[in-house]
């Protein structure tokens, strides 16, 4: 079951499609800062772009950064929403489950897919612009936010750390995208519902009100990878960011499995 959800997912064109288009916006800004030289004023822009133009081994995560507030969790939450809901609206879930595949097996493939496609996604942007950025900007040792020194060698350890994170992070959105696939037979309502809880996390994040209850929004640690780039590494924050998506990740993978388990499959 779960190599069919694998061969399904990599032989849609919408996959690559849309890890295109993640791949290249990127790729568009890093042209235009090479052509102009122009770049974002240090604390302004998207996390890690004012460095780039002195060395491209941070284009990576920057372009991580670029995606991160809108593309990215756009496209996990259509994948991840289209899961169980898109097998219902195109009235094959009642024939998957006609075979001898137990409920809980067909999640857990659905699952993994959508894993599978963040790991893929998230691979292949850092990739790709790892190329544009050395192309561009070349590759050079590297100074920290903290204004130290580090080697060519810890700056790629530490992007590789950076994508790792962003990787995870995605894991919650993914998680409450499952759950509400399995509450709906319409994938774009499933889709819908994950991008609701992401903008509501990222408007109350902004609140000065809400300080009580941000550090337990699913985006609060998102961008808590810039501290990779500190020396020494400010932990604090990746640290909370992992276990929040992790709490996330086992409370919508449960409720998805409870949701499924129960469902009257009529298409």
């Amino acid at each position: 079951m779960i190599a069919v959800e694998l061969s399904k997912l990599v032989r849609r064109p919408r996959t690559w499609v849309t890890i295109a288009l993640l791949a290249g916006l990127p790729v568009v800004v890093g042209i235009f800062l090479k052509v102009t030289g122009i770049a974002p004023a240090p604390g302004s822009g998207p996390a890690l772009l004012s460095e780039v133009l002195n060395n491209g081994v941070l284009f990576p995560a920057a372009a991580l950064a670029l995606i991160l507030p809108v593309f990215l969790p756009v496209a996990v939450a259509v994948v991840a929403g289209d899961a169980i809901a898109g097998e219902a609206s195109a009235g094959t879930l009642r024939y998957l489950l006609a075979r001898p595949v137990t409920r809980g097996r067909l999640i857990a493939s659905k699952v993994i897919m959508a894993l599978t496609f963040i790991a893929l996604a998230i691979g292949i942007v850092a990739i790709v612009n790892l190329i544009a950025g050395a192309s561009l900007f070349g590759i050079k040792p590297l100074t920290s936010l903290s204004g130290t020194g580090l080697s060519t060698r810890e700056a790629l350890a530490r992007t590789v750390l950076a994508i790792l994170y962003i990787g995870w992070s995605m894991l919650g959105l993914a998680g409450i995208a499952l759950f509400a696939s399995t509450r709906t037979d319409s994938p774009l309502a499933a889709a819908l519902t994950a991008l609701a809880a992401f903008v509501t996390s990222q408007v109350l994040d902004l609140i000065d009100a809400t300080q009580a209850i941000k550090p337990y929004l699913p985006t609060h640690y998102w961008l808590a990878f810039v501290d990779l780039f500190r020396d020494p590494i400010l932990w604090r924050g990746i640290q909370r960011g992992v276990a929040l998506q992790a709490v996330y990740l086992v409370i919508f993978l449960g409720a998805a499995w409870a949701s499924f388990a129960t469902k009257d499959v009529t298409s």
